[in-house]
């Protein structure tokens, strides 16, 4: 592809899936992908915290090391810098579509709901590092937090420090995602994820169809 080619391509789509633990979004970007690869289009998967050698390590600290709630948001907008930087900006300047499993919203609904960050400083963190850039579209999974709990200990595995949080922390976190919402719906789309997976299944398809393909 010429210089001139590439400069015309499109830029490319980012998507966001966003929701507490155990509300089942995670599983549902494989196939998100694949729809949007059947369109002819390319796509990556990525997370955060991590997307990165770096973003990883940071994953590792932030997931177990118990630390102050304002160190726990540097880390994870210095992890997001990162990932915006080395993977996500450059991808979607060549077209490609990103689709990455959590994005600010996320430290919104956990640092500001669940931990009490000042969403003054969560703004200010927000603004330098990504001002200019949201997500296209973020797939919000709801969920009550009370049958997440029940699905995350049903899984019989090694829980990290989030998911360790008694109920309340994360019903906080449940209804900052739900505020965050209201504030940007344009943009954020709420599912019911507590419904059969071939359900979630249409409504994310419908959804990509409708706002982005």
């Amino acid at each position: 592809m010429s210089a001139s080619q590439s400069e015309r391509r499109p830029r490319g789509k980012f998507i966001t899936f966003e929701g507490i633990d155990g509300a089942g979004k995670s599983s549902h970007i494989a196939g998100a992908a694949a729809l949007v690869r059947g369109r002819g289009l390319n796509v990556l998967t990525t997370r955060e915290p991590g997307g990165t050698a770096l973003g990883e390590r940071l994953r590792e600290l932030l997931l177990h090391e118990a630390m102050h709630v304002e160190t726990e948001a540097l880390l994870m907008f210095a992890a997001r810098r990162e990932h915006l930087e080395r993977v996500i900006e450059p991808a979607l300047a060549c077209g490609d579509w990103v689709i990455c499993d959590r994005f600010s919203d996320a430290t919104y609904a956990y640092q500001s709901g669940g931990r009490g960050l000042d969403k003054t400083k969560f703004a200010q963190l927000e603004n330098w590092v990504h001002g200019q850039l949201q997500p296209d579209l973020t797939l919000l999974f709801d969920l009550p937090s009370s049958i997440a709990s029940q699905r995350i200990a049903a899984q019989g595995r090694d829980l990290d420090r989030f998911e360790q949080e008694r109920a309340e922390f994360h019903e906080r976190v449940r209804l900052a995602y739900l505020e965050r919402a209201t504030a940007a719906a344009q943009r954020i789309r709420c599912i019911d994820a507590n419904q059969a997976s071939e359900k979630i299944k249409i409504l994310i398809q419908e959804a990509l169809i409708k706002y982005c393909l």
